[in-house]
């Protein structure tokens, strides 16, 4: 057996039908649509100019892919995008990276140690403005739990998973406000 290869045959299928889904410039659309909003099929064939015949197979594949879903109002069916699934989806592509490390070595420590950090003094709190050259605004979680420590105050007694994650601006919502005149 290859290092690093999984042999999970249900994760390799769910990946298959991930990129399936997305291999398809008129899925991509539907995915982009239905970020701005659920749609009826029809609405959704009529917004990105096919029949819905072929909207209706390219959502077949996006549902077994789970990246969207259904939902039934009353004798309707509104299509809804999962973007959890759809963040999750991108987490494959997340480096990793395994460390050995001291008990009470802190987070901070753990972290320049595989890879170029710079920090700033905010009061008294320590704050990472930048991993390998990106600046921006950072958190972190260990096994899947924010903490209210910082980074410079986590301290490992045991075994972990840190996930450390750039927020990324992204709109959720846009107003154009105007005044009445």
């Amino acid at each position: 057996m290859a290092v690093g290869v999984i042999q999970d045959s249900g994760l390799n299928r769910s990946r298959e039908n991930l990129f399936k889904a997305i291999s398809s410039d008129t899925r991509l659309s539907i995915l982009e649509c239905l970020s701005k909003g659920d749609k009826h099929i029809s609405g959704l064939a009529r917004d990105i100019g096919i029949s819905v015949p072929v909207a209706a197979k390219h959502v077949k594949i996006l549902e077994e892919s789970e990246l969207i879903e259904r939902k039934k109002v009353g004798n309707t069916h509104m299509i809804s995008i999962k973007l959890n699934n759809i963040y999750s989806f991108l987490d494959y592509f997340a480096e990793k990276r395994r460390l050995e490390v001291e008990q009470g070595t802190t987070l901070l420590e753990a972290l320049k140690s595989v890879a170029a950090v710079e920090v700033k003094k905010v009061g008294n709190r320590v704050k990472v403005v930048s991993t390998d050259g990106e600046e921006g605004f950072y958190i972190y979680e260990v096994d899947g739990k924010f903490s209210d420590k910082t980074v410079e105050e986590y301290e490992f007694y045991s075994d972990a998973v840190v996930e450390w994650k750039k927020l990324v601006p992204v709109t959720k919502k846009k107003l154009l406000v105007n005044i009445k005149r």
